[in-house]
C-alpha cells in the first residue's frame, strides 16, 4: 500500500467520533444540495442514453452513447478522447480526464457504454413504470451508473470540490462481450489503473440498493477434451477397448464436483457438452455437433465451462486440482484440459474494506441508509477486476440499483439516482481531504 493510501487509512481511523453526530460539513452539504438540484436533468440524460441502442456489436450505437457522454463530461471541465477498438474487433472506449489543481489522490472511475441488447432485441426504449421506477435496456447495467458518476462529478464541481481531485474516467465499449485479444481490449483500463491511487466502479452490482462491492470473482473459461477407443459396444470395458470418451469425460466432471464443489466462493460450471463417434465444437460460439450410435463406444467428447474464483491463489489452486484430476484416466482413454483466463479475480483487499467503511459513514451522516459489503458470490465479473493489484484500494457497485438486468424486464429505481450520486460525491470529497493530510 502506498504512502498516500496509508495516510488515507490512518486518517480515517483517527476521525473523531463526534463527527458522526455532527453530520455533514457545510461543504458536504453543498455537494448534497447540488446533487438534488441536478437530479432531474440527470434523469433526462439517462432516458436519452437508454433510448440509444448500444448492444456491444452495434458499433454506431455504442459510439453514439460515448459521444453523448463526452459532451456531458466536457461541460464539467473534462477533456475527452475516443480510443478506436478496431485492433480488438470492437468499436472502442471513451476516456475523460480532469487534472485538479490540488494535491488530492488520482482516482480512476469506471463505466461502460454497451449493453447486452442488440439491434434485433425487442427491448429498445425507456419506459416509466409505477413506483418511481423505469424499465429500459441497460438502465441498470450500466447507463444508470454512468449517469450517477456524472451527477456526482457535477455536484463536486458546483460545490467547488472537484479541483481537489485528479480524475480519469474510462468507459469501455465492450464490457458485455469483450474484444479479442483481451489484452488489447483492456490495455487503456490497465494503464489508467497503473496511473491511479484509487479505483471506483459504477456498475449496478447486486439488487440490494444499500450494498457496495469490495470483491468480485474472476472469470476463466475451460475446455476439456476426452478421447476413447472406438469399438462395438459389446466390447466396452474389455482391456483392449476400455471405457470410451464419454465415460472418461463424465469421470473427470464427477471428480471436479466431488473435490471442489464445497469450496467457498469457487464455482466451475460445465455449460455445454458433446460426445460420440465424431464431434465438432466451436469454442468461440460454444456450439457443437456430435454423431454416434448406441452400439458404438464413443471416440470423442468435449465439454466447455467457466471457473470463478475470488483470489488469484484460489484460482491457481483450482486450476492445479482440475489438471490433476483430468490426468487420471480410465483404461484406453485420455483427456486434456486447457484454460482461457478472461477477467481476473478482484480480491477483498484491506483498502477496499476501508473504502466501503468510508462510503458507509458518509451515507449515514447524510441521513441515508448504511452501506454493507455485498456477498462476492452475488457479484459477477466486471471491469473493476482489471485494477486488482494495481491500485491501493478499489470499490464497485456504486451505480444505479435495479433488478432483472440482462433481461427484457431490466428496471431501475430512479430515486436511487440521487442517493447513489450523493454517496459517491461525498466519498470522493472525503478522499480528497484525507489524502491531503501530511
Amino acid at each position: 500500500m502506498s504512502r498516500a493510501a496509508l495516510i488515507l487509512v490512518a486518517t480515517f481511523a483517527l476521525l473523531p467520533l463526534a463527527l458522526t453526530s455532527q453530520g455533514l460539513t457545510s461543504a458536504e452539504g453543498r455537494v448534497v444540495q447540488a446533487v438534488d438540484a441536478a437530479a432531474a436533468d440527470a434523469t433526462i440524460l439517462l432516458e436519452r442514453l437508454v433510448n440509444i441502442n448500444s448492444g456491444t456489436h452495434n458499433f454506431v450505437g455504442v459510439r453514439a452513447v460515448g459521444d453523448a457522454l463526452a459532451v456531458a463530461f466536457q461541460q464539467v471541465g473534462f477533456t475527452t478522447r475516443w480510443v478506436n477498438g478496431a485492433r480488438w474487433q470492437r468499436t472502442g472506449h471513451l476516456i475523460a480526464e480532469r487534472r485538479g489543481t490540488g494535491t488530492g489522490p488520482k482516482v480512476l472511475l469506471i463505466g461502460h457504454l454497451d449493453t447486452v441488447f442488440e439491434v434485433d432485441s425487442p427491448f429498445q426504449r425507456f419506459e416509466r413504470v409505477p413506483g418511481d421506477s423505469a424499465r429500459g435496456p441497460g438502465i441498470a447495467d450500466m447507463k444508470g451508473g454512468d449517469v450517477v458518476m456524472l451527477l456526482a462529478l457535477r455536484a463536486l464541481l458546483e460545490a467547488g470540490r472537484l479541483d481537489d481531485l485528479q480524475v480519469r474516467a474510462v468507459f469501455t465499449g465492450d464490457e458485455e462481450d469483450s474484444g479479442d485479444p483481451l489484452e488489447l481490449a483492456r490495455r487503456d483500463l490497465v494503464e489508467a489503473a497503473d496511473w491511479a491511487d484509487i479505483a471506483l466502479g459504477f456498475e449496478n452490482g447486486p439488487e440490494d440498493p444499500h450494498v457496495a462491492v469490495i470483491a468480485r470473482r474472476g472469470s476463466t473459461g475451460w475446455l476439456l477434451r476426452a478421447t476413447g477407443t472406438p469399438s462395438h459396444s459389446s466390447q466396452v470395458f474389455r482391456p483392449a477397448v476400455g471405457s470410451g470418451a464419454i465415460y472418461e469425460i463424465a469421470r473427470v466432471l464427477a471428480a471436479f464436483h466431488d473435490s471442489l464443489s464445497t469450496e467457498p466462493n469457487l464455482t466451475f460450471n460445465p455449460g455445454v457438452i458433446v460426445g460420440g463417434t465424431t464431434v465438432t465444437f466451436d469454442p468461440i460460439e460454444n456450439r457443437g455437433a456430435a454423431f454416434g450410435k448406441t452400439n458404438v463406444v464413443a471416440e470423442a467428447a468435449t465439454v466447455a465451462g467457466d471457473l470463478r474464483a475470488l483470489t488469484p491463489e484460489q484460482l491457481a489452486g483450482a486450476k492445479a486440482t482440475m489438471q490433476r484430476l483430468a490426468g487420471r484416466h480410465y483404461p484406453r482413454t485420455s483427456a486434456t484440459l486447457t484454460f482461457d483466463d478472461s477477467y481476473p479475480p478482484f480480491a477483498p483487499a484491506a483498502g477496499n474494506l476501508w473504502l466501503r467503511e468510508m462510503l458507509d459513514r458518509a451515507s449515514r451522516e447524510a441521513g441515508l441508509p448504511p452501506v454493507a459489503a455485498a456477498d462476492p458470490a452475488r457479484a459477477g465479473a466486471a471491469d473493476i477486476s482489471f485494477t486488482a493489484g494495481r491500485v491501493d484500494m478499489a470499490l464497485d457497485g456504486l451505480g444505479l440499483k435495479g433488478r432483472a438486468d440482462h433481461t427484457v424486464q431490466e428496471t431501475a429505481d430512479l430515486t436511487m439516482l440521487a442517493v447513489q450520486a450523493k454517496r459517491a460525491a461525498l466519498l470522493l470529497s472525503r478522499l480528497a481531504e484525507r489524502a491531503a493530510v501530511p
